[in-house]
């Protein structure tokens, strides 16, 4: 099972990640234009639209998942991400979000492009907010991180039971994957994972 098919298959699945919105907030305006990538069913964008943003996308690969979104939220603009490349104008978004996105990314190259991508598609000065999964030193997880590490060349990558591939990370790389940015806010948190465990997690909040 591929990652797109493994998502389309997982609507049913609640998503974790929390929007740091008091944070955010000072950093945006409720006119500003917002893109979520990787929006899942357009959890993290109603979340914003209720706070009253409304100038606001999503984009994800699984069209199952975005079919859910329109159901649940049928005023918000989600639409399925075909390409690789974000299909968006250099500069053209005043926000991006990407929430619990790297974990389903298990390749450097491929998270770096994705920022890239980002970065290119940013106004000056535009802001990007970033939450995601860290390297956890429970049993479980170490058991897991050492059985798949030499199967995909990287330490914290893993197979859930389910059929997912995710990834867990060192925040030395997630500071280096980050580092065109510069950093207004990067805390470690606690999150829930979508599978009922605990994980540890960070957000960050940058400018271009």
């Amino acid at each position: 099972m591929n990652q797109k098919e493994y998502w389309d298959k997982s609507t049913c699945k609640t998503f974790t990640a929390m929007l740091h919105l008091d944070e955010l907030s000072l950093y945006l305006k409720n006119d500003d234009s917002i893109l979520d990538v990787g929006c899942g069913y357009g959890r993290t964008l109603y979340e914003l639209y209720s706070n009253g943003y409304k100038n606001l996308k999503g984009v994800d690969f699984s069209s199952k998942m975005i079919e859910k979104g329109k159901q649940l939220y049928p005023f918000l603009d989600l639409t399925v991400k075909h390409d690789k490349t974000l299909e968006f104008d250099d500069c053209s978004y005043d926000a991006v979000i990407l929430s619990a996105v790297l974990t389903c990314i298990a390749d450097d190259n491929e998270q770096k492009y994705l920022l890239d991508d980002i970065f290119r598609i940013l106004k000056p000065d535009g802001i990007i907010y970033v939450t995601d999964f860290l390297i956890n030193y429970d049993r479980r997880n170490l058991i897991r991180y050492d059985l798949y590490a030499s199967k995909y060349d990287k330490y914290g990558v893993f197979e859930t039971p389910d059929g997912a591939v995710l990834r867990h990370h060192d925040i030395v790389w997630i500071k280096e994957l980050l580092s065109s940015f510069k950093m207004l806010t990067l805390k470690n948190v606690v999150y829930d994972t979508m599978n009922g465990h605990t994980s540890n997690a960070f957000y960050f909040i940058g400018k271009k």
